[in-house]
C-alpha cells in the first residue's frame, strides 16, 4: 500500500533560490516549500500571522482548524494575511523523504538529511522573505506547530510581534522522545523495512500503522478512552478501543510515509531552545513577545506543568487552560473554547 498524501488545489509552492544548509551541517540544494494564504497582506504589513501545524498535518490550516477562520474568528481573512506552510521534511508538497532527490532521479527515502525544528523555521523564513512579509503580527501553533512558534520568537525576535504557543514544551522531555522512538522502533521491526530502502509499493505498513497506535494512545487520556470506548465489546468479542487503534493505524497508512515518520519524530526530539544557546531558563527570559501559552490539563505528551515552566519563565507570558478530557489532541477538537482564548493573542 502506498500512502496518498493530501495537496490541495488551493496550495502554492515555492521554490528557496538558494541551498538551505541545515542546522546539523548537511545542505539540501533545492528546496520547495508547500503554503497556502488567505487574505491580502495591508499596505501597511502589519497585518500577517503564520500559522504553524501539527506533526502529521498539512497546509491546509482552514480544514483542521476550520471553526478558527472567519469574521470575528481568530483568523480573519477580512482583516489578517494568513499564513500556512507544510514543514520541510513532511510529505504534503514541501521537501522530504518523498521528494525525488535531483542527484539519483529516486525518492531521498532514508538517505533525506537530519533536519531541526530550526530548519524548519529557516525555510519558513525564506517563505517569509519571498512573500515580501516585513513582521508577523502573530506565530501560533500546537504540538509540532508549539516547537516552531517558539524558535520563530527566539530565532527571529524582530520579526514576531505575540506568539501563541500551544500544547507544547520548551524542549523534548525524555518522556516524549521515548515515546517516538518506540513507534520509530516498531517501523524499524517491519519486515519491509531494509533500512528504509523499501519499495514504495510495499512500505513498512504494518509497523508505521503500529506506530500510528501508540501515538494515538498519547494523544488522548485515559478519561476520554473511558467515556468514549470503556470497556464495550463488539460482535465479534474484540474491545471497541483495540478496533479503533486499528482502524486509526489503517487510515493512517493512505496519507503518511515511514520515513516522513522517521524524520520528523527525530526533528520533534532535537526540540531544546537551550541547545546550544545557554543556559535554557536564560533562553526563556529572553523571549520579550507578548506570549499566551495554552495548556490542556489532561495532555499525555506535554504535560501541563510543562506549559506552567513556559509561563513562569517568559516575562511577559500569560498561561491560559483548556479544560477538556480530550487530551493532547484538545486544540484539534474542542475548537470553540480554543477559538475564545485565541481571540485574546489576535
Amino acid at each position: 500500500m502506498k500512502y496518498q498524501g493530501f495537496i490541495s488545489d488551493h496550495t502554492q509552492f515555492y521554490q528557496i533560490p538558494n541551498p538551505l544548509k541545515l542546522e546539523l551541517g548537511r545542505i539540501i540544494p533545492y528546496v520547495q516549500i508547500a503554503y497556502r494564504t488567505w487574505g491580502e497582506l495591508n499596505a501597511n504589513g502589519d497585518n500577517a500571522v503564520l500559522i504553524c501545524h501539527g506533526f502529521t498535518a498539512n497546509a491546509d490550516a482552514d480544514v483542521w482548524w476550520s471553526g478558527l477562520f472567519g469574521e470575528g474568528k481568530p483568523f480573519d481573512p477580512e482583516k489578517d494575511f494568513i499564513v500556512c506552510s507544510n514543514v520541510l521534511g513532511s510529505c504534503y508538497g514541501s521537501t522530504g523523504a518523498v521528494s525525488i532527490n535531483p542527484e539519483t532521479d529516486k525518492p531521498f527515502g532514508a538517505s533525506f538529511p537530519a533536519i531541526t525544528i530550526r530548519d524548519m523555521v529557516r525555510s519558513q523564513y525564506e517563505l517569509m522573505q519571498s512573500l515580501n512579509i516585513p513582521q508577523w503580527k502573530l506565530v501560533t501553533g500546537g504540538s509540532l506547530g508549539g516547537m516552531q512558534t517558539l524558535e520563530w520568537a527566539v530565532m527571529y525576535p524582530d520579526l514576531v510581534k505575540a506568539i501563541a504557543p500551544i500544547s507544547v514544551s520548551g524542549r523534548h522531555s525524555p518522556w516524549s522522545i521515548a515515546l517516538a522512538e518506540s513507534q520509530r522502533q516498531a517501523i524499524y521491526a517491519d519486515r519491509n523495512w531494509q533500512n528504509g530502502n523499501y519499495d514504495q509499493d510495499n512500505p513498512p505498513h504494518q509497523g508505521l500503522a503500529i506506530a500510528r497506535m501508540i501515538a494515538t494512545c498519547s494523544y488522548y487520556s485515559r478519561p476520554d478512552f473511558v467515556e468514549r470506548f470503556g470497556r464495550e465489546i463488539d460482535h465479534h468479542g474484540n474491545f471497541v478501543i483495540s478496533n479503533y487503534l486499528h482502524q486509526e493505524g489503517e487510515k493512517f497508512l493512505k496519507r503518511f510515509d515511514a520515513n516522513v515518520y522517521i524524520s520528523l519524530t527525530k526533528a520533534m526530539d532535537t526540540h531544546d531552545l537551550g541547545r546550544d544557546r545557554g543556559d535554557y531558563f536564560q533562553v526563556l527570559n529572553s523571549i520579550h513577545q507578548p506570549t499566551l501559552i495554552i495548556s490542556t490539563p489532561t495532555d499525555l505528551l506535554y504535560f501541563p506543568e510543562e506549559q506552567e515552566e513556559l509561563a513562569q519563565f517568559i516575562p511577559h507570558a500569560k498561561l491560559s487552560k483548556l479544560l477538556s478530557n480530550h487530551g493532547h489532541d484538545t486544540f484539534l477538537i474542542d475548537l470553540v473554547n480554543l477559538n475564545d482564548l485565541l481571540a485574546l493573542a489576535s
